[in-house]
């Protein structure tokens, strides 16, 4: 593909849309919104109500989790017919537990251009405010739904050090926060955000047990869009060091195991504490990923 080529398609902007308040949007999303040929939407209703607040008129056509696939080869076509594009969520940065990834990726491996019109971030937005560690974190999307689920969810993340965040519902905080409870300490900090930019933006810093009492006995507390912060686990230093045969034993054990019965075993065999075991497991799955 010649550089005239790929001067002749159109690119695809991946803009970002406000969380709540409509003085969020930036001059250049509006500015790329009023220009592009097409604006790929997750929800056109949705969408259109903020397109008319900016008096923007483009065409609008659908692109959501249940047509992504075939809704991406469409528009890769249009782009390489020269026609510019606007992906757009129903609120916040897309691909951020919203659909789009699949035409992004399409986009990308076609050797088209693809441009980010940065904005608002419910995940970025909640950790600027949380007054957690923010050097290193970890973002989980949205949890599973079911109990069993969660908990192994929570379970795996016991020992991890740094900040984690995952998003959550009005319908599941609760129960999320009761599994939550089972697993982890009732001392462990954490900072529930909801309703983020909007007329009732609440950002609470707390243990996890005075969270699970606030949200269990305050009816306001289970309304609205979640993000939910959990500090990392706090690891001894003087516990860090476990020797290089107990490394080696661990390693043989993840290979085959997953990480709680390799942990258990090497438990057996080697008689390190479980939770040092635990977080070298963690760390050991992690440079694996990488």
């Amino acid at each position: 593909m010649t550089a005239s080529n790929v001067n002749c398609f159109g690119k695809l902007y991946v803009v970002a849309t406000p969380i709540g308040n409509l003085g969020d949007m930036s001059f250049r999303a509006v500015e790329v919104l009023k220009k592009v040929d097409l604006i790929a939407a997750e929800d056109t209703r949705h969408v259109k109500m903020l397109l008319q607040h900016y008096g923007i008129t483009n065409k609008l056509v659908s692109l959501h989790q249940h047509n992504e696939d075939k809704a991406s080869s469409v528009l890769l076509e249009k782009l390489r017919e020269g026609l510019s594009i606007a992906l757009v969520s129903d609120a916040g940065t897309p691909l951020l537990s919203d659909p789009g990834m699949p035409l992004v990726k399409m986009v990308k491996d076609a050797g088209l251009d693809v441009v980010p019109i940065p904005g608002a971030c419910a995940l970025i937005a909640a950790l600027s405010a949380a007054g957690l560690p923010v050097t290193q974190f970890s973002f989980e999307g949205f949890l599973p739904r079911t109990s069993s689920a969660r908990k192994a969810f929570f379970n795996e993340r016991l020992m991890l050090p740094k900040t984690w965040i995952f998003y959550e519902s009005c319908h599941r905080i609760l129960a999320t926060l009761q599994d939550m409870a089972e697993i982890l300490p009732l001392d462990r900090q954490i900072v529930i955000a909801r309703e983020l930019t909007k007329l009732h933006e609440t950002i609470v810093k707390t243990s996890l047990g005075e969270a699970l009492g606030l949200v269990k006995h305050n009816d306001n507390m289970r309304k609205g869009e979640f993000v939910v912060i959990v500090d990392g686990a706090v690891v001894d230093k003087k516990e860090q060091l476990i020797t290089s045969e107990q490394v080696r034993v661990l390693q043989v054990l993840l290979r085959e195991c997953s990480i709680k019965t390799a942990v258990a075993m090497a438990v057996e065999i080697t008689g390190v504490r479980k939770k040092l075991l635990y977080q070298a497991a963690l760390i050991m799955g992690k440079e694996k990923d990488v």
